[in-house]
């Protein structure tokens, strides 16, 4: 009787066998993750005075030897390019331009896409109430020149005189949705708000 218990169960099991839909086909593999892009030393901050091998003050030439010529030369960077140029070294992270202006880097630029934070551990998309935040009483704001709050400029100085070719300061440019979309380190060409003006 246990045999035939046990016959009626493996019967059983093999009928539904039989009325099972048939098994599901296997999901295709998922995508891989992006790339993520070529990291960055803790040492490449952008700060006032530059980014990793790049500093205010260098010419041409010297940015060329630091990070390569411009990645794109067919772009237009300014109305005057022997004048105010801005591009994209070849081997500079992506999201990155230089601005440089009488044959000199006067300011380096971050915007979208970009793995490259500021000295402060701030980064494109932050909060303009956490820039504001981290620097205190030193954030200097400024409304926005084409869009309406909380679009806006927050410039932080780390000299006393803003006009001077020796000064040396970053701003945040905020957004309509209220976070970072560009970051400028430099002397007082980041106060410009359209490229070379």
């Amino acid at each position: 009787m246990i045999r035939f218990a046990a016959f009626g169960s493996v019967a059983l099991l093999a009928l539904a066998a039989c009325n099972a839909p048939p098994p599901a086909e296997p999901a295709p593999p998922a995508d891989p993750p992006a790339a993520p892009g070529p990291p960055v030393s803790a040492a490449d901050k952008l700060t006032a005075a530059g980014y990793g091998p790049l500093r205010i003050g260098m010419t041409l030439a010297e940015v060329e030897a630091a990070l390569g010529s411009d990645a794109d030369p067919d772009a237009v960077g300014g109305p005057e390019p022997e004048v105010c140029d801005m591009f994209r070294p070849e081997r500079a992270p992506e999201g990155m331009l230089v601005m440089i202006q009488n044959g000199v880097l006067t300011s380096v630029w971050l915007s979208r896409n970009t793995v490259v934070e500021t000295d402060r551990a701030l980064n494109i998309g932050d909060a303009a109430a956490e820039v504001k935040r981290v620097y205190g009483a030193d954030a200097e704001v400024m409304p926005h020149k084409y869009a309406a709050a909380p679009a806006e400029y927050i410039t932080v100085w780390s000299t006393v005189d803003h006009d001077s070719p020796a000064a040396r300061g970053l701003k945040y440019e905020i957004g309509n949705d209220g976070r970072v979309q560009s970051i400028a380190g430099g002397d007082p060409s980041i106060q410009y708000v359209e490229g070379c003006a």
